[in-house]
């Protein structure tokens, strides 16, 4: 609202309110109120008129007509009335005024001059337009609270979404870890069933291929004892070595537990490393050893047969730490 618009709806006319600014400068409400009203009787100046002034002496009707004149100049009107609320007005702004504000619009010319204010009136006037501005101050505190809660809202409903988005980010992060982990597990739990089905497959290779050969040792074991007489051997004479396919091996863990199972002799000690590995599903280095005599393999022992290392027909191994 302008400075014209706010002194004009405390009561003052449009042409005086714009000469009260104009002469303070329009340096704001209060300035101008004040001088309104230090100078509520004072007229304030008007344009000069142009060339149809008011009648002087000289074109004045002539002393023939002066009852006429007389009437005339009683009839003079120096106000506006309205003629619904009955209140006298100065001019045609404060017509326009007083219309906008009651909505009244019949007005009608009076005779009737209107007074000049009082001490107790101006005084009145004042303290209603100073009850007006502190009203009207209350107000536009009132809209600032209200403005300021309505930031603080904001930035607290803005906060509160940044906080969500954030929290709902670090949900799908922790997903996808999750998620990635779970395909790892399974990645290994594949392999190690691989390796495990490649061990089960070339045990029945070789256990294919034995078999022929197995058949043919026994064979020749039955023409070897039928050729021989009934005659006993005599005595001191030594038995042949028995011939071993299959040896029996238990690994201690270094947990205490034990693990055993039947291996091939011409198998590497490897053999036996791989399948404790697929048991235990160990992946950290381990050496393997035994115990009488005590023996820690090399390297090169795991690509060495189990029956050319001496664990034939069974054998204890011990599960170790790797040497340094």
């Amino acid at each position: 609202m302008s400075d014209v618009q706010t002194l004009m709806d405390m009561g003052f006319p449009k042409e005086r309110v714009e000469y009260a600014l104009q002469v303070t400068s329009h340096k704001g409400v209060e300035l101008a109120m004040e001088w309104l009203l230090a100078h509520v009787d004072e007229e304030i100046p008007t344009p000069a008129a142009g060339g149809g002034g008011a009648p002087t002496e000289d074109n004045a009707p002539s002393s023939s007509g002066g009852g006429a004149t007389d009437v005339a100049e009683a009839a003079v009107a120096k106000s506006l009335k309205c003629d619904d609320c009955g209140k006298v007005l100065k001019d045609q702004t404060e017509v326009e005024y007083h219309a906008a504000k009651t909505g009244h619009s019949n007005f009608s010319e009076s005779t009737e001059e209107k007074k000049a204010l009082t001490e107790d009136e101006k005084k009145a006037q004042l303290a209603m337009i100073e009850e007006k501005l502190k009203q009207k101050r209350i107000e536009r505190e009132e809209r600032e609270k209200v403005d300021a809660l309505e930031r603080e809202r904001n930035r607290i409903r803005s906060g509160k979404d940044m906080i969500e988005a954030r929290r709902r980010m670090e949900e799908i992060e922790m997903k996808k870890i999750v998620d990635q982990r779970k395909r790892e597990k399974e990645e290994e739990k594949a392999a190690r069933d691989r390796v495990r089905a490649q061990i089960e497959a070339d045990k029945a290779a070789r256990k294919a291929r034995e078999q022929p050969a197995q058949q043919q040792q026994l064979s020749d074991a039955v023409a070897s004892v039928s050729s021989t007489t009934t005659a006993t051997s005599p005595t001191g004479v030594k038995q042949p070595p028995r011939e071993y396919t299959e040896t029996r091996i238990q690994v201690r863990l270094q947990d205490g537990s034990t693990l055993a199972s039947e291996f091939n002799v011409k198998e590497p000690l490897s053999a036996v490393r791989v399948f404790i590995q697929v048991k235990t599903g160990i992946e950290t280095p381990f050496a393997l050893m035994t115990s009488f005599p005590r023996k820690i393999f090399a390297d090169d022992d795991y690509e060495k047969p189990l029956e050319v290392l001496g664990l034939v027909p069974s054998a204890v191994i011990i599960m170790t730490k790797p040497a340094a």
